[in-house]
């Protein structure tokens, strides 16, 4: 820090498995050039998966997602723990001289983030305390791959395989080898521009899904692609490669929608991830704000499906259930059930008759590699499901770099491959053949034959996990829960649509909360807490509205985190729980 006097820092805590921290390292990339003098953005990854420990893992996720700013590996979260971060992601700004002036958790602080960086130039600049010139990040030589952490992948028609080409920003044909090159579709360059296959652009391009051949029709285009960072669903014809934004406003959403018919681009999406067809519609793997929603290509409407935005596992009608960042579907022969994996519980999941049920997984902190019955099995991680004609699931287990299967019939898990390097999603050919997409080492990988059957899985009694962060002292009965929110310099509190703020609160197990669940418009909140439960984890989720002040156009911003808080209830314990939203230093 010594060497980095004279120049406004940030210092990010992050974990590459964090949605919401993908999300902030998407709004530090304009600051980061807007500001590049004076200012030095450095990442502090403190990871919450066991895979998320290991340096060449981080080194690939920094290359992944298009990281240009150093990175401070910190396994064992010593950092985390100086800066008292207690949430994925928090900021932390210091100023020129080496003091924290602010702590922001959660996403959204772009503006405020912009604000407090022009004061701080204007404060420093007159004190002569501000030194300008180049940051110390070195940008490593690119790397030379046909495809470059591939995420998602479909059989085309023809037998040939698509495949979204994440950090190359394009969509890739491939033979049914899986690696003769047939064509690109996207220049390459990130951005978001329709048009003729050479010159459309994406940004960061996940799931895709063909359209029955009726709707394709109707719709004008065969494929929708999942446009993730564009929080875009785009439209392809497949036999020019022309590229049309079909839903999605662009912007990030940042309020809540109904299950109603909505225009489809005009709604705000959150970062989708997958897509399927499923009872007549596309649903999207919404992975920015746990909840899946439904697009209908031939009216051109939108809508909220599944889940309540609350970050969690809660199974239940679709309306009222929890999820976690799902990130992969996939459509049973029979179409009676949507598998989802589930990623951040590491949990497969899935939707029938109206309800939510979970197959595999135990929460938000519970992960490993075990197989065995589902109920004590568990998963790394997950990013991709693959139903098979039989009626199991095959499961791309990404952190445990493994292939799993779920049989419903047995109720069993079994290991089917491993040693892979980030399987993300998974693809069954015409011919019956299994393609892994293996994202890490940047290639599609065939199942050895037999792997399938009986004697071709295997069971791992592997390593159990359990995320362990320091639980907070809290005391039986009544604890307020107090949510700091400071708006940042130049914003107010924006009650024009409503009330300015939001606090959803519920805990695991239930029976810690005797009172204070639910959803309130004030950001403090009296809690009871039971004291015949020893501890547990307090979920949280809290949003603020602002907009600027005294200008005539005022822009509208959001800002929002989810907290999973370990608490231990003692009888010393403290009588207010604080957590900062944004909070500045004076």
């Amino acid at each position: 820090m010594q060497d980095l006097r004279g120049r406004c820092v940030i210092l990010d805590f992050w974990t590459f498995c964090c949605i919401n921290c993908l999300h902030v390292l998407d709004e530090l990339r304009p600051l980061e050039e807007k500001y590049g003098d004076v200012l030095v953005v450095i990442g502090v990854h403190s990871p919450k998966f066991e895979h998320e420990k290991d340096a060449d893992a981080l080194a690939a996720a920094v290359e992944r997602y298009g990281v240009h700013h150093p990175v401070l590996d910190d396994p064992e979260m010593d950092m985390w723990q100086q800066y008292a971060a207690r949430a994925w992601p928090t900021l932390s700004v210091i100023d020129p001289e080496g003091y924290v002036v602010a702590t922001m958790a959660g996403e959204g602080h772009a503006e405020g983030l912009a604000r407090l960086i022009d004061e701080l130039i204007a404060t420093h600049e007159a004190k002569g305390t501000l030194h300008r010139g180049d940051g110390p990040y070195v940008p490593p030589p690119a790397p030379e791959t046909t495809l470059r952490f591939p995420g998602k992948a479909v059989v085309l028609p023809d037998g040939n395989l698509l495949v979204s080409d994440s950090a190359r920003h394009s969509l890739v044909e491939v033979a049914p080898d899986g690696e003769s090159l047939v064509r690109r579709i996207g220049s390459g360059e990130r951005g978001r521009a329709d048009g003729p296959a050479a010159a459309a652009t994406f940004s960061e391009p996940q799931g895709l899904c063909l359209l029955p051949t009726h709707v394709a029709e109707v719709a004008g285009y065969d494929l929708v692609v999942a446009d993730t960072v564009n929080h875009l669903l785009r439209g392809v014809r497949l036999e020019s490669g022309e590229v049309v934004t079909v839903a999605g406003s662009g912007r990030q959403w940042r309020a809540s929608v109904d299950d109603h018919a909505h225009d489809a681009l005009a709604v705000d999406l959150s970062s989708p991830w997958d897509l399927a067809w499923y009872d007549d519609k596309l649903i999207i793997a919404m992975a920015g704000i746990h909840q899946l929603w439904w697009f209908d290509p031939i009216k051109r409407t939108a809508g909220m499906y599944a889940g309540t935005t609350v970050e969690a596992l809660r199974d239940g009608p679709l309306a009222e259930a929890w999820m976690a960042q799902p990130s992969g579907l996939s459509v049973s022969a029979d179409g009676v059930r949507l598998w989802i994996a589930d990623s951040e519980t590491s949990a497969v999941r899935y939707v029938e008759n109206g309800v939510l049920g979970t197959a595999v997984g135990q929460g938000l902190f519970d992960f490993g590699h075990v197989d065995g019955p589902a109920e004590s099995a568990l998963l790394q991680h997950p990013l991709g499901v693959c139903a098979l004609p039989d009626g199991s699931v095959l499961i791309a287990d990404t952190y445990n770099g493994a292939v799993r299967r779920f049989d419903p019939a047995t109720g069993q898990v079994s290991t089917v491959a491993d040693g892979l390097a980030e399987p993300s999603d998974l693809v069954l050919t015409g011919d019956g053949e299994v393609l892994v997409v293996e994202s890490a080492a940047h290639r599609l990988t065939r199942l050895a034959p037999g792997a399938l059957s009986a004697a071709g899985a295997s069971t791992v009694d592997g390593p159990r996990h359990r995320t362990e962060r320091k639980p907070t002292d809290v005391a039986a009965g009544e604890v307020t829960l107090d949510i700091v929110f400071t708006p940042a310099p130049g914003q107010k509190l924006d009650e024009s649509f409503g009330p300015s703020t939001r606090l959803v609160v519920s805990a695991s197990p239930p029976e810690l909360l005797v009172e204070g669940a639910g959803t309130g418009t004030e950001l403090s909140r009296r809690l009871v807490l039971n004291g015949d439960v020893t501890g547990g984890v307090l979920q949280v989720t809290a949003q603020a509205a602002t907009c600027d002040a005294d200008v005539e156009h005022a822009a509208c911003h959001l800002t929002r985190q989810d907290w999973g808080v370990p608490v231990r209830v003692v009888d010393a314990g403290a009588a207010r729980l604080p957590l900062v939203l944004r909070g500045l230093d004076a």
